[in-house]
């Protein structure tokens, strides 16, 4: 099937397809309400990011992939939700934030676990020890077991990479 991202491709590609994915995803998940949403936001992708397919096979290795991807997004949130509520549950009640920026710390917790994932492990490890361990250059250096050089030039591409995202948010919200 020949389809673009245009409304009435998607829809023509979700009446073929929305079962067999929905199926793909409960099979993966365990949960059908679970398997709705992540097969809805991967035809929101079709909406969003125009794709053309040259044959069936083409269209369900696609649906196949994003699905894949969308559960792993999903497990890794999970897995920092239950981080965020171990860390939680450590602290006493009377340092805990409010129940309702619950959903904003996850998010950004999301969004720091994406941005330290798109980095090589070392520039990672070093900027994590910087900013959340309190760690010296030379503390890093010797952890690591790198120059104290390697480390200052790990943490100025991490600098700059959250400069670039932190440029890419603000341009999104303009």
């Amino acid at each position: 099937m020949h389809a673009s991202a245009e409304p009435d491709a998607v829809a023509a590609l979700y009446a073929s397809h929305h079962g067999w994915l929905h199926a793909l995803l409960h099979r993966r998940l365990g949960c059908t309400e679970t398997a709705a949403d992540l097969a809805h936001d991967a035809f929101l992708r079709l909406l969003v990011t125009p794709r053309r397919f040259d044959s069936f096979q083409g269209t369900r290795a696609y649906l196949s992939r994003v699905a894949r991807g969308l559960c792993v997004d999903l497990w890794r949130r999970r897995e920092i939700e239950r981080a965020w509520l171990e860390a939680l549950a450590a602290q006493p009640e009377a340092t805990a934030p409010p129940a309702e920026h619950h959903a904003m710390v996850i998010e950004t917790l999301c969004q720091m676990d994406a941005m330290l994932a798109s980095l090589p492990r070392r520039v990672a490890d070093a900027f994590v020890l910087a900013q959340v361990r309190g760690l010296t250059y030379r503390e890093i250096a010797a952890r690591l077991e790198v120059s104290e050089r390697m480390v200052k030039k790990y943490m100025a591409r991490a600098m700059l990479h959250c400069a670039l995202l932190e440029a890419e948010l603000d341009e999104a919200a303009a």
